[in-house]
């Protein structure tokens, strides 16, 4: 699964004619959150740098990521080029896009992050409007993950209450079952909604911001839901601080933009967001402890305290959630 560094130098040489007489090929290994792919930036003077990307068979959505990235690049989304797929060997060569994402920009004043923003969610707006121009047989071709449904929202759910709730937090399993069934009426309603095509993982650390503009990535997970799953990824970021007022100023010109396009949702689109900010931060929150206490990823445990009180406020201030606001209470410092 983790090819020796000399290994991938001499796959690249015999794939890359421009690069088979550079000396000194450089590896730089790149951290990619709870990722179970290996990522290499290879570098070589004079030449623009490579991403490297080895991947198993554990997921199945990983080798559908040069696809997908094609297709978002033919309509017009800002994606890496991919340059090689060796679907065989698990095996991308693609375009280094940088090191600069969203993320880096955390610390900057609004006036910086604002345009930004405001150009990422022109970004997946474009995303979320593909499926209604492209034909079906087109999407269909793309080997998507299953759409989120009734069940997709139960298993979030469940996968917040096990890792996060019962095993981090040892709360009792007995006592969950109100939640589960106000929670479950949830699932059911969300289910109900048209669906659009979504990243699914738009958060900050999968937009990188290449020459001033912003590019997705880690779109395998694509697939058809509600565009407010995408937007509580991307305002509810646990990775980033946001103030509520600039908040409601992203949602609000989203859907402007929206309204511009002359997109009408078949749904409150502002009643339907908190319900699904709740279901991204419990698809977190349960992330967060299966990487922690799982997979030994320790450092993932430390976002449990800046997303759980997020969970918590949108519960408060959202009538069908007062079970689960109930539940969170004691768990969030005053």
């Amino acid at each position: 699964m983790n090819p020796t560094h000399d290994k991938v130098i001499a796959w690249t040489r015999e794939r890359f004619p421009n690069l088979r007489a550079v000396e000194g090929i450089v590896v730089e290994p790149l951290e990619k959150g709870g990722s179970d792919r290996t990522f290499l930036r290879l570098r070589a003077e004079g030449h623009a740098p490579l991403i490297f990307v080895q991947y198993g068979s554990l997921r199945e959505e990983n080798r559908h990521y040069v696809e997908i990235g094609a297709f978002l690049a033919k309509q017009g989304v800002r994606v890496p080029q991919m340059f090689l797929h060796e679907l065989e060997h698990g095996r991308i060569w693609m375009e280094d896009l940088g090191e600069i994402d969203l993320w880096s920009y955390r610390n900057e004043p609004w006036s910086v992050r604002r345009p930004l923003y405001e150009a990422t969610l022109e970004e997946v707006l474009h995303l979320h409007v593909l499926a209604e121009r492209v034909p079906a047989d087109d999407v269909g071709l793309l080997g998507l993950q299953p759409a989120f449904d009734e069940k997709l929202y139960l298993w979030e759910q469940d996968y917040f209450f096990q890792n996060c709730l019962i095993r981090h937090f040892g709360h009792p399993p007995d006592t969950l079952e109100s939640v589960r069934k106000a929670l479950h009426q949830i699932a059911y309603r969300l289910a109900t909604y048209r669906r659009v095509l979504v990243h699914r993982d738009f958060q900050s650390q999968n937009i990188m911001i290449s020459a001033g503009a912003p590019c997705l990535i880690d779109f395998q997970g694509m697939r058809f839901g509600l565009a407010q799953y995408d937007l509580a990824s991307l305002l509810l970021d646990p990775y980033v601080e946001l103030e509520e007022s600039e908040r409601r100023h992203l949602l609000r010109f989203y859907l402007e933009r929206l309204k511009a396009l002359g997109i009408v949702s078949d749904n409150d689109f502002e009643a339907v967001y908190p319900l699904c900010a709740a279901q991204r931060l419990m698809q977190a929150l349960g992330a967060y402890g299966f990487l922690g206490h799982e997979k030994g990823r320790m450092d993932f445990l430390s976002h449990i305290p800046k997303a759980l009180p997020r969970l918590y406020h949108i519960a408060v201030e959202t009538p069908e959630l007062v079970d689960l606001a109930a539940i969170l209470s004691p768990l969030v410092s005053p």
